[in-house]
């Protein structure tokens, strides 16, 4: 049965944003995020120091890919193992991703090691030019193993985004330290059926890394399986896009950075630099007073420059403030406004300025009596 026509239209809406928001990412935030890191497992709530031993390593790099009939492509390697603390068993991963964080080829192993017999499960996933195939392989002790199959079409899985590449994604995110809102990806869960992840910025906290309370940025990753239950869990990475911690909510162990080498090499620890603020005393630097001396020349000459291609400045000037002494305005702003308003309307062709009587009349002069009108 497939999905209402406006279903396709949101899901195809929301693959079209997550793909381009993928090709958005540059090959320089890529290359900061192709380190190896390691973390302590240890049990959720135990005092520093107690049930150490199991690790979970994680690390990228650049590596070269090659699938059956097709040429030999450069991608990142994205690796991850480790083993729980309590639990006889071990996690492995191992995942080859484009630069556009589209998954080429991924396999996740998971081992307990159980008194009665051993477990083993295996998801292999590949690409190809149809879409996708998963397969899911359950071995327990001798017995025969049990294998699953699906395939899913190319239509289906654009911006779809795997384990590995959610890795590589996170440490970007990190980097960038904001995470963009409502930011959903196709995905595939555990049983290998299609799903959805979705990532939500908790903010920067203060957390315990080492010995040392540092800031970090907490990001929320969700899993949103098919099946009705999500999977969530909250890593918390330091500027450089190192895990400082990482929790499954649910889960009784927490993963932690103790490595303190970690936080110096990345500045982690490094204080910010405090520089009192001094006194500008330009006047005594040789250096400013010359530039200052230079520079007043040049404007100097530049005015000097303007005011000689423009003889019509000092008669106009002139004009302005004979007729401001005479009339001697109270508002000399608005008086000036008006003055030079009516300037610009009243001014003749050719003519370079317009008169003081142009903008307001002068006060005409007494009459002149001749002898003759005295008699």
């Amino acid at each position: 049965m497939e999905p209402p026509a406006e279903g396709r239209q949101e899901n195809s809406a929301l693959t079209e944003k997550v793909s381009e928001f993928l090709r958005l990412i540059g090959p320089e935030e890529l290359e900061r995020c192709l380190f190896a890191e390691t973390l302590e497992v240890v049990a959720a709530g135990s005092p520093p120091g107690e049930q150490r031993g199991a690790q979970w390593w994680v690390a990228a790099q650049w590596a070269p890919y090659e699938q059956p009939g097709e040429p030999v492509s450069s991608c990142l390697l994205v690796q991850a193992h480790g083993r729980q603390d309590g639990v006889p068993g071990s996690k492995t991963l191992k995942a080859y991703v484009t630069p556009q964080l589209e998954t080429l080829e991924q396999e996740e192993q998971e081992r307990l090691e159980l008194e009665e017999q051993p477990v083993e499960r295996r998801t292999h996933i590949i690409s190809h030019h149809h879409g996708m195939t998963v397969t899911k392989i359950l071995q327990k002790g001798e017995a025969e193993p049990q294998c699953w199959s699906f395939s899913y079409s190319q239509a289906k899985l654009q911006g779809l985004l795997l384990e590995g590449a959610s890795l590589l994604l996170l440490r970007v995110l990190a980097c960038r330290q904001i995470v963009p809102p409502s930011l959903i990806f196709p995905a595939i869960d555990t049983e290998g059926h299609l799903c959805t992840s979705s990532y939500r910025a908790l903010g920067i906290q203060w957390q315990t890394v080492g010995s040392v309370e540092m800031e970090v940025f907490v990001i929320e990753r969700t899993l949103h399986s098919g099946t009705g239950i999500s999977t969530v869990s909250h890593s918390s990475f330091l500027p450089s896009g190192h895990l400082a911690r990482l929790v499954q909510v649910g889960c009784p162990v927490v993963m932690l950075l103790q490595d303190a080498s970690v936080l110096t090499e990345t500045g982690g620890i490094k204080p910010r630099p405090h520089f009192a603020k001094q006194p500008l005393q330009w006047e005594e630097d040789i250096q400013l007073y010359s530039w200052f001396l230079d520079r007043k020349e040049e404007l100097r000459a530049s005015y000097t420059s303007y005011v000689q291609q423009h003889p019509e400045l000092k008669a106009q000037m002139a004009d302005f403030l004979l007729t401001l002494l005479l009339q001697r305005p109270h508002d000399s702003v608005s008086f000036a406004t008006q003055f030079f308003t009516s300037l610009a309307c009243q001014q003749p062709p050719g003519s370079p300025f317009a008169s003081a009587e142009a903008a307001r009349p002068l006060p005409s002069p007494p009459p002149h009596h001749s002898p003759a009108n005295r008699e």
